[in-house]
């Protein structure tokens, strides 16, 4: 075969290629706009949360789950601490560690409105296919959350999983093996090592994944952090280092935001008002708590109440 005719064979390849990817984003915005006719979150199949929203949104709080996040149509960028994370239809999110984090919409329309898909990782199936993978699970302080190129395999991969959305009978044995596949794709890739602060008990990430779930079960109590890397087995400094290290934030800086964003849920939900939420969260100082909480949310608690609540009425009326 001839150098041109090489060169004409990888051209055709990648334009098929270019095509079979066009035509599993395309199909991947349809199924999830179908399934979700409105704006709101729907959970079709265990694990399986989709979103719609018809136009950008504000940041909004929340602690990201160990989850594989995909877009299919639309824009959106998170923010954790201080670094910034935006992802399209090209790319997708990986978050392995539960994480403060504020993330918003931001590009959305009611013709093209935003459309995505998070998939739910648990660790034990993480585990099952690393070990069938031949992979031994090895400390890494890799960042627990990053944004990376979705590939067409992965892709594939997805389009699989939202097709079982029309044969529900069907998703309790074929869901568990999309599921795996995809763990085995995000492993392969360039988010591999993060993926491996997901296996139980292998090395530094079960250690932090320990400290994330100690300050989320001590939520109100004081944080005595030698206390904490003694349970660990770690000494304060390495707990400090590698904890900051995957999460972006200090323990004490995680335990901060993890009281706020519990105390804004209490008030807007079960209708607490600030003094009563802040005591409930732990916080001794009325005044200090709501210096953080405007750090953190841009407002004082009364106002970013009537805020959010105007927000939630107009989105019930343009529902309706």
């Amino acid at each position: 075969m001839t150098l041109i005719a090489i060169a004409e064979s990888e051209r055709q390849y990648d334009e098929r290629l270019l095509q079979r990817l066009q035509a599993n984003r395309e199909e991947l915005a349809e199924r999830i706009a179908r399934a979700t006719p409105r704006d709101g979150t729907v959970e079709p199949l265990e694990g399986l949360v989709l979103a719609r929203l018809s136009s950008p949104s504000t940041p909004l709080p929340s602690v990201a789950e160990p989850s594989f996040c995909v877009i299919a149509q639309g824009r959106k960028e998170v923010f954790v601490e201080h670094s910034r994370y935006e992802y399209d239809p090209f790319h997708y999110l990986l978050a392995t560690v539960e994480l403060p984090r504020f993330s918003r919409v931001i590009e959305a329309s009611p013709e093209r409105p935003y459309l995505s898909l998070t998939l739910r990782l648990e660790p034990s199936q993480v585990t099952a296919v690393l070990l069938s993978a031949g992979y031994v699970p090895r400390r890494s302080s890799a960042r627990a959350l990053d944004v990376s190129p979705l590939d067409e395999r992965l892709l594939d991969a997805v389009v699989r999983l939202v097709r079982l959305l029309d044969t529900p009978e069907e998703a309790p044995v074929l869901m568990p093996l999309v599921t795996q596949e995809i763990i085995y794709r995000l492993l392969v890739g360039e988010q591999g090592r993060r993926l491996c602060h997901l296996a139980l008990r292998g090395g530094m990430p079960s250690e932090i994944a320990s400290a994330v779930s100690y300050l989320r079960r001590h939520l109100s109590e004081p944080l005595r952090v030698e206390r904490l890397a003694r349970e660990l087995g770690m000494s304060v400094s390495s707990l400090h280092h590698h904890f900051k290290a995957v999460t972006g934030l200090s323990p004490l800086q995680y335990l901060k935001q993890l009281r706020l964003q519990e105390a804004r849920h209490l008030m807007l939900n079960d209708g607490l008002d600030a003094t009563s939420a802040a005591f409930r969260v732990g916080y001794q100082d009325v005044s200090h708590f709501n210096r953080d909480y405007r750090n953190l949310f841009g407002l004082p608690p009364a106002r970013d109440m009537q805020r959010l609540r105007q927000e939630l009425e107009s989105l019930a009326v343009s529902k309706d």
